[in-house]
């Protein structure tokens, strides 16, 4: 076998295991790649279906807090919208954490991820400086030219950073989901409260009106009530007054009857006097015409009237002298007397005239004979 022979038998074993060499390691560099992308994607797992409901979860809790009913008691009513306000706010606040805590998650991830891929671009780096320095032992055949290498190296620097840029979007779109849903839930956490709020003061004024149309029927019963008991009190107060003037009539009557009666029976025992006082004078006069004797008789006094007689007859009887009235045309003579003499009359004239309780200074002796006699 020639030398040249020889030499191009070693050149040929050269390049072959030179590309055998050359496609181990690009075959090891791609597993070490899609092994690294296996252990980003289970060390930093960004599932959306498992992060979702992490972020609606307290959207369903802040739904589950139930609206109490209104209570009659204010107390009550006021401890039940705190406790309610307590734990909308609760609710927030855990969601707010969960969707930090997320966000937190997902910034990490994106480090990691930009991280992994500046280590992947770096090994890539190396492999591809290693490669180019092991193929200057390759035959000229089989180096990659500049221009191809420079094109491969741009595709892979090209897909490297789509395959980022598609990780970020990712990451950002579950961010602004994650905000969408926590501004939703915000919004809706404020919506039921103010419709709660909306509720409790229509209740409440519900209640002021009930409160308010109770009070001015209570009002206008009592305003009833005053009118019937005022209606009550004044014909209570008429029938009283018509009772008291049927009684003070009957009263006046029955006075007036007693008046008139007593002035009948006056009037009748003063006839019967009168009536017994002539006929005791009568019986008077016939006893002394039947005697045949003079009746010396002390004239006191003239009367004008009956009344004013039975005045001085009245004086006279009481010092207890005997007195007896005659009718005359003048008046109605009054005399003291009779005396069996002269004598005797004109002593009791004098005494008579002498007597200042009686004020009779005009009494004079008299020889008086009856009508009847005459």
């Amino acid at each position: 076998m020639s030398m040249n022979n020889k030499q191009r038998w070693m050149g040929g074993v050269v390049l072959l295991g030179g590309g055998v060499l050359l496609a181990a390691l690009l075959f090891k560099g791609n597993e070490e790649i899609e092994q690294d992308k296996t252990q980003t994607t289970v060390t930093h797992p960004i599932p959306k279906t498992e992060t979702q409901p992490k972020i609606a979860q307290p959207a369903q809790e802040g739904e589950m807090v139930s609206l109490q009913p209104l209570a009659v008691d204010v107390e009550t009513e006021k401890r039940l919208l705190d406790e309610q306000k307590r734990a909308r706010e609760k609710a927030v606040a855990e969601q707010e954490a969960r969707a930090a805590e997320f966000l937190k998650m997902q910034q990490g991830a994106e480090a990691a991820a930009a991280r992994k891929a500046a280590e992947e671009y770096a090994a890539i780096n190396a492999r591809r400086t290693a490669a180019q320095e092991s193929s200057d032992n390759i035959p000229p055949e089989l180096v990659e030219d500049d221009q191809a290498k420079a094109q491969r190296f741009a595709e892979e620097k090209r897909k490297l950073e789509e395959k980022k840029k598609a990780e970020q979007q990712k990451v950002e779109q579950q961010k602004t989901d994650a905000e969408k849903k926590l501004a939703e839930d915000k919004r809706k956490a404020e919506a039921d409260k103010k419709a709660e709020e909306d509720k409790r003061k229509a209740e409440a004024d519900k209640k002021a009106i009930e409160e308010k149309k109770r009070k001015a029927e209570d009002d206008a019963r009592k305003v009833a009530e005053d009118k019937r008991k005022a209606e009550v009190e004044k014909k209570a107060a008429a029938e009283e007054k018509r009772k008291a003037e049927a009684d003070k009539k009957a009263e006046e009557d029955k006075r007036k009857a007693e008046a008139e009666k007593k002035a009948a029976a006056e009037e009748k025992k003063r006839k019967t006097e009168e009536d017994a006082k002539k006929k005791a004078e009568a019986e008077k006069a016939r006893q002394l015409l039947e005697n045949g004797d003079k009746n010396w008789m002390v004239q006191v006094a003239l009367a004008a009237n009956q009344a004013n007689a039975d005045t001085v007859v009245s004086k006279l009887r009481a010092k207890g002298y005997k007195v007896t009235t005659s009718p005359t045309s003048k008046g109605i003579r009054i005399m003291v007397g009779p005396s069996k003499d002269r004598e005797t009359a004109d002593a009791a004239r004098k005494k008579i005239t002498s007597d200042e309780s009686l004020n009779m200074k005009s009494a004079w002796v008299i020889d008086w004979v009856p009508l009847d006699q005459r």
